[in-house]
């Protein structure tokens, strides 16, 4: 690949003779490395590590999740095993979950280097951290409960990825919020509208045009095509399609009460 290197020394020439040349060629040389680099991101292959690095870290963390305390509880497996009735796992994919869900439960269990292999694998598609933290914040959630250690270790995780404490609490009050509005959510209770804002990480000072702008940004976060592209298995954008659901049914109510 020389594309890169034969226009920068071209232009840099042209810009500024011998020496111009010479910089325009390695700032070619970088060009073609880069665009390597992303085509190299696309293959196949590189899009099977991205999916079984996801995939592997969401079941084993969460299975960690559930030892934070110390013990799996029967509520706990009982939890774990709906969720995975909830993404449609193919049998042979649920057997995979529950293996990687059992190691994340061994006491030699490590997460660091979890998140670690983790990132290296999906260091091309740096928007996964974000939407791994918020799937396993959404599990720790499923039962209406973040309880103190599975904070403590969520924030852990968070730290690991790279997301500030105030990102963290950002995310968790928006995720919260999210949750009473699945399914249409109580739209008729008294802050209804308050988490409707929380859900969309917007202010009631906001306005229309940024109220729109979030819903859109959350939307097109949880697409399930741009998903799959960015590497989340097939089998887990379920619970993109609900989370899609509890962001609507908040902009709805926004909207309503905007009019």
């Amino acid at each position: 690949m020389f594309i890169g290197k034969l226009l920068g020394a071209l232009f840099g020439y042209l810009a500024g003779g011998p020496i111009g040349a010479i910089v325009g060629f390695i700032a070619g040389y970088f060009f073609d490395k880069g665009l390597k680099e992303v085509r190299s991101s696309d293959s196949p292959q590189h899009n099977a590590d991205i999916e079984r690095a996801f995939f592997t870290t969401v079941f084993t963390v969460m299975g960690h999740l559930a030892k934070a305390d110390g013990r799996v509880s029967e509520e706990e497996i009982a939890g774990a095993e709906h969720m995975m009735e909830a993404l449609g796992l193919t049998p042979e994919r649920r057997r995979e979950a529950i293996d990687l869900f059992k190691r994340g439960t061994a006491a030699d269990f490590q997460v660091e280097p979890q998140i670690s292999d983790f990132l290296q694998h999906c260091s091309t598609r740096p928007e996964l951290k974000g939407l791994l933290l918020e799937y396993l914040l959404g599990m720790a959630l499923a039962d209406g409960v973040l309880h103190a250690a599975e904070q403590e270790l969520l924030q852990r995780v968070a730290t690991y990825l790279g997301v500030s404490a105030q990102q963290f609490e950002q995310l968790l009050e928006m995720l919260r919020a999210q949750q009473r509005f699945h399914a249409g959510g109580p739209q008729a209770a008294p802050d209804a509208l308050a988490d409707a804002y929380r859900a969309l990480g917007v202010t009631p000072q906001a306005s229309d045009s940024e109220v729109k702008t979030a819903f859109r940004r959350l939307m097109s976060q949880h697409h399930p095509d741009k998903l799959i592209a960015q590497g989340v298995p097939e089998d887990m954008i379920r619970l993109a399609t609900e989370k899609a659901q509890e962001i609507q049914a908040a902009y709805a109510l926004i909207e309503r009460s905007r009019r």
